[in-house]
């Protein structure tokens, strides 16, 4: 696979995983998502799940099974994530590796191409997702609110470099089917 593709995500969401809706879920075909935890669900110095997306989770889960891969290791933070959403989760999965993730879709139980891998990073979340062959959608993080997401130099590093080997990075709502 060249570069451009691999961190070209398949759909790009303006704003937060909060504006993944059901329908559009549906439009794409995904039965199942595997979602990034830092800065995808909660900022990184947020230990617990907001009542926003608690109610996200609940939405979503009625007609699409989740699972949550985070490179963090601690267990105390993402696992109590995790329960406070009743969701399965696999840490320290080093991605783009991806191992976690494979484990992820064998417990899920759903092809490949009917799960969608949701992040906040092109070099971890749309490399692996891609690397699976899954369908990738990139998210804005969701920073703490003292935390400008102008500062936010990781992602704009990832995204300047990103969009010189050839991937299409914008800020607006992109679809993108695999070929």
């Amino acid at each position: 696979m060249i570069w451009n593709k691999l961190l070209q995500p398949d759909l790009i969401l303006e704003g937060s995983v909060l504006n993944l809706t059901p329908e559009i879920i549906q439009q794409y075909g995904l039965k199942g998502l595997v979602l990034d935890v830092d800065e995808t669900l909660v900022p990184l110095t947020v230990g617990v799940a907001s009542v926003e997306l608690q109610q996200w989770v609940e939405q979503i889960r009625s007609s699409t099974e989740l699972c949550l891969v985070s490179n963090n290791l601690s267990e105390a933070r993402i696992g109590g994530i995790a329960r406070s959403l009743n969701l399965p989760y696999y840490l320290g999965a080093a991605k783009p590796s991806r191992r976690k993730i494979r484990a992820a879709l064998t417990a899920m139980n759903l092809p490949v191409h009917q799960v969608g891998m949701v992040g906040d990073r092109l070099f971890t979340d749309v490399i692996a997702g891609n690397r699976l062959g899954m369908f990738t959608i990139l998210v804005d993080p969701i920073v703490h609110p003292d935390v400008a997401l102008g500062s936010h130099p990781i992602r704009n590093f990832e995204v300047w470099i990103s969009e010189i080997l050839g991937a299409t990075i914008t800020a607006k709502e992109t679809k993108i089917h695999k070929t």
